[in-house]
C-alpha cells in the first residue's frame, strides 16, 4: 500500500538535478484548459471558478473546503475517509450514500465519473490543486451521463524556475498531512516542465472506529510547443485504509456523537481502496481550427467489510457481506473548434468521446461460524461491463455586439453488460443487459448591456443512467439485475446575470427550475448496501446569489447563499438528503492591506444549514446546523522561498450538529454527526499547498 510513496521519492530523486540550490521561488503557470473541456467565462450558464490562491489557511484535507464557497453546490465532510464527500448541486446527487452521482467529474481533464455515472474525489489532490470550475444547471447536459452539474478540477503546471516544496499540517484527533512537491522547467529552450507531489494524510478520526490513512502521488509533464500547442501528461496513484463508523440514530447521536454503530464495532467494518491512472491531452492550432485529444486509462481496486448480519446472507440470492470489485477503465476524446472572423463570430465545437469500463465483483460473506468480519464463502462471482459513445456540437454566434446564442446537441448511448458466474440452488444464472441511448439539447441566450454585467438565460434537458452498483441489487432480495430501475429524465431552465465593478466587488445571481421524470431514489440501505427505485416525478426550483470584493484596503468579504425547494411532487415531500437553506460567508483583514502577500491576515468563515429530511417520508430530519471557523496566517520569505504558517479553530463556538445523513437507512441510523471544536495548525515552505500568491 506504500508504493505509490515510493514511486513518487524515486520519481523525486530522477529530477532533483534540475533544482537549483539557488531557487528564487516559484512562478506558477496558467492551469490547462484544453479545448471544448471548460466552457468560457462568458458562456450563458452558471459558471464558477475557485482559485486554491485565494483560500486562507488551507487545509487540503477534503475538497469541501473549496466546494462550499460555491453557490448551488454542498459537499459535506462526512468525517469517515471510508465513504467519500457527499458533493450534490441543486439537489442532484442527494441519493448516494457512497461516491458521487447524478454530477459529471473530471481531474485535468481526465473523466473520474465512470460510463455508468459513477464518480469519486477520493484521489484528487488536493495539495497540488490550483483551481476548481462548477458548471451547474442545462448546460452540464454537454458532458454526457448527468443531471445536476460538472466539477472539473485542475493541477498546478510546472513552476517557471526549480522549486520544490513542503506543506505539512496537524490537528485534532491525531490527524496530520506532509505533501512535498519538486517541480521546474525542461532544459533548453523547450516550453513546460515537470511537476511532482506526493504527500501522506492519516487520522485517528472524530469518531470511534474511524482510522483512516491516504496516500497520494502524481507527476505532471507539460511540454509547449510552436505555435500554441501542447502536451500534458498526468499520472496519479492512491492508497486507502479507512475504518466505516457508520451512522447513528438519533438516539445515539445524543448519547454519544464519538460512538460508532454496534454493527461496525461488531464486524470491524473498514475499506481498503487502490487507484493508478494516466491521462495525456494535446492542444493543437491547426490551420482552420484548433484540435483537443485526450486519452486515459486506469484500474481501481476497493476492498470493504459490511456489517450485513448473518441471517440476512442465509438467503440463496444474498451477495455475502464483504465486497471485492476490481475495475479497469479508459476512454478517449476528440474535439475540433473552428471560429470564423467576421463581424458577427460563429465558432463551431464538434467532439466524440468514447469510455469503458470493466469490473469483476466478488462477494463473500462475512462471517466464518461464530466469528464476525472475517471473510468467509464466497456469495458472488460476476463480470460487468459498461461503455459509453457520446458525440456532441455546440455553436456560439455573437449575432450583435452585447448578444451571443449558444445552441448544443449531445447524443450518447450507455451499455451495461453484465455475466453470472456464481450458479447454485436457489441462485441461477442473473446474467443481463442494459442498453439506454438518449439525445440531450441545450440552448441559451447571453446579453451584456454594459461592459460589467452579464444577463443571461438556459434551457435544456438531462439523462441519467442507473450506475452499475445501482442495478447490482434488486427491491425484493432475489438476485439479479435491478431491471425495475430506469433511467431518470430532467428538464431544466435558468436565468441569472454577473455584475462586476473592476476588481473591488463582484455579483452573482441565478434561479432555476427543473423536473425530473422517473428519479433513481433509494429505496432502502442498511448495513452498508443499497437498493434503489424510481420516484415519479421531482421537481427543483431555487435561487443562488454569490458576492466577493474588497470594502477597504483592509477587507475583503465573499459569500454564497442558496435557496432550494426539492420536492416529490407525488406525496409533496421534501427530496430526502436536501436542505432548503444553504450559505457560506467569510470576511477577511489585512492590516497592511496586503492580502496574499507577505504579512499577516486574520479571517472569520461561518457556515450553516436549515434541517435535512433523512427519509423520503420525512419521518427524520437532521437539524440545521452553523458553524463558525477562525484563523490567522502569516505569510514571509525564507532563504529565497515564500513561507507561511497558520492556525484555525473550526467550529470554534463549538456547536454540536449534523454533517450529513444516510438517506433512508434501514436501521434509523441515518445520521453522521459533525466534530466540535477543533484545533488546527500548518506551515508551508515553497511551492506546495496553497499556491504561491
Amino acid at each position: 500500500m506504500r508504493g505509490c510513496l515510493r514511486g513518487w521519492v524515486a520519481a523525486c530523486a530522477f529530477a532533483s538535478s534540475q533544482v537549483s540550490a539557488q531557487d528564487a521561488g516559484v512562478t506558477s503557470l496558467p492551469p490547462v484548459v484544453a479545448v471544448g473541456e471548460a466552457l468560457p467565462q462568458a458562456a450563458p450558464a452558471s459558471l464558477d471558478r475557485v482559485d486554491t490562491a485565494t483560500v486562507p489557511a488551507r487545509t487540503a484535507l477534503g475538497v469541501s473546503e473549496l466546494l462550499q464557497r460555491v453557490p448551488g453546490v454542498v459537499a459535506r465532510d462526512r468525517q469517515n475517509l471510508a465513504q467519500d464527500v457527499q458533493v450534490t448541486i441543486r439537489g442532484f446527487g442527494a441519493r448516494t450514500t457512497f461516491g458521487v452521482r447524478g454530477l459529471r467529474i473530471y481531474v485535468d481533464g481526465i473523466p473520474a465519473s465512470m460510463p455508468d455515472g459513477q464518480g469519486q474525489v477520493s484521489h484528487v489532490p488536493l495539495a497540488s490543486l490550483a483551481s476548481v470550475e462548477v458548471l451547474r444547471g442545462p448546460f452540464s447536459a454537454l458532458y454526457g451521463n448527468a443531471s445536476g452539474g460538472v466539477i472539473q478540477f485542475f493541477s498546478k503546471d510546472p513552476a517557471a524556475h526549480p522549486a520544490w516544496g513542503l506543506d505539512a499540517m496537524a490537528g485534532a484527533d491525531a490527524t496530520r498531512r506532509l505533501d512535498l512537491s519538486l517541480a521546474g522547467p525542461w532544459r533548453g529552450d523547450v516550453g513546460g516542465g515537470y511537476r511532482l507531489d506526493g504527500g501522506r494524510l492519516q487520522t485517528d478520526g472524530f469518531r470511534e472506529h474511524s482510522r483512516a490513512r491516504r496516500d497520494l502521488a502524481q507527476a505532471r509533464l507539460v511540454q509547449d510547443g510552436a505555435r500554441g500547442s501542447r502536451v500534458a501528461l498526468t499520472a496519479n496513484a492512491m492508497d486507502l485504509e479507512a475504518q466505516d463508523p457508520q451512522g447513528l440514530t438519533w438516539e445515539q447521536v445524543q448519547v454519544d456523537p464519538r460512538a460508532a454503530s454496534a454493527g461496525a464495532l461488531r464486524f470491524d467494518t473498514r475499506k481498503t481502496v487502490r487507484q493508478r491512472q494516466a491521462g495525456l491531452r494535446l492542444e493543437q492550432p491547426l490551420p482552420l481550427g484548433a484540435l483537443a485529444f485526450g486519452a486515459h486509462v486506469g484500474s481501481r481496486k476497493t476492498w470493504q467489510m459490511l456489517s450485513i448480519p448473518a441471517f440476512v446472507q442465509a438467503a440463496p440470492g444474498s451477495g455475502g457481506g464483504v465486497i471485492d470489485l476490481d475495475r479497469g477503465y479508459s476512454g478517449l476524446d476528440a474535439r475540433w473548434t473552428v471560429e470564423s472572423a467576421s463581424a458577427r463570430p460563429l465558432s463551431l465545437t464538434l467532439g466524440i468521446e468514447l469510455q469503458r469500463s470493466r469490473e469483476h465483483r466478488l462477494g463473500y460473506e462475512n462471517f466464518v461460524g461464530d466469528t464476525m468480519g472475517v471473510v468467509g464463502d464466497l456469495r458472488r462471482d460476476q463480470h460487468d461491463r459498461s461503455r459509453a459513445e457520446d458525440a456532441y456540437a455546440e455553436a456560439r454566434w455573437r449575432f450583435l455586439p452585447r448578444w451571443q446564442a449558444t445552441l448544443g446537441l449531445r447524443h450518447s448511448r450507455v451499455r451495461f453488460d453484465s455475466d453470472d458466474h456464481y450458479l447454485a440452488p436457489g441462485n441461477p444464472d442473473d446474467s443481463g443487459t442494459r442498453d439506454y441511448g438518449f439525445t440531450t439539447p441545450v440552448a441559451g441566450l447571453l446579453f451584456k448591456p454594459t461592459d460589467a454585467l452579464e444577463l443571461y438565460a438556459n434551457a435544456g434537458r438531462g439523462y441519467e443512467t442507473p450506475t452499475a452498483s445501482e442495478l447490482a441489487y434488486r427491491l425484493d432480495g432475489a438476485s439479479g439485475l435491478n431491471e425495475d430501475l430506469r433511467p431518470s429524465r430532467s428538464d431544466s431552465v435558468e436565468a441569472g446575470l454577473r455584475w462586476r465593478t473592476g476588481e473591488h466587488h463582484r455579483l452573482g445571481a441565478a434561479v432555476f427550475d427543473s423536473r425530473t421524470r422517473d428519479e433513481i431514489m433509494v429505496a432502502h440501505s442498511e448495513g452498508g448496501r443499497s437498493v434503489y427505485a424510481n420516484a415519479a416525478r421531482t421537481r427543483r426550483q431555487g435561487v443562488e446569489l454569490s458576492a466577493s470584493g474588497q470594502v477597504s484596503p483592509r477587507w475583503r468579504y465573499a459569500l454564497a447563499w442558496t435557496s432550494l425547494r426539492a420536492r416529490d411532487e407525488s406525496s409533496g415531500n421534501r427530496i430526502a438528503g436536501t436542505a432548503a437553506q444553504t450559505g457560506w460567508a467569510e470576511l477577511r483583514w489585512a492590516p497592511r492591506g496586503a492580502f496574499g502577500e507577505r504579512g499577516l491576515e486574520l479571517f472569520a468563515q461561518a457556515s450553516g444549514n436549515s434541517r435535512i429530511a433523512a427519509d423520503d417520508d420525512n419521518t427524520a430530519w437532521a437539524p440545521g446546523h452553523a458553524s463558525v471557523d477562525l484563523g490567522i496566517e502569516h505569510r514571509w520569505r525564507v532563504g529565497g522561498r515564500d513561507a507561511a504558517w497558520w492556525l484555525r479553530v473550526d467550529n470554534a463556538f463549538d456547536r454540536q450538529g449534523i454533517g450529513s445523513v444516510i438517506v433512508n437507512d434501514g436501521n434509523g441510523r441515518y445520521f453522521e454527526p459533525a466534530p466540535g471544536r477543533t484545533l488546527q495548525l500548518g506551515l508551508r515552505i515553497g511551492d506546495a499547498g496553497a499556491s504561491a500568491r
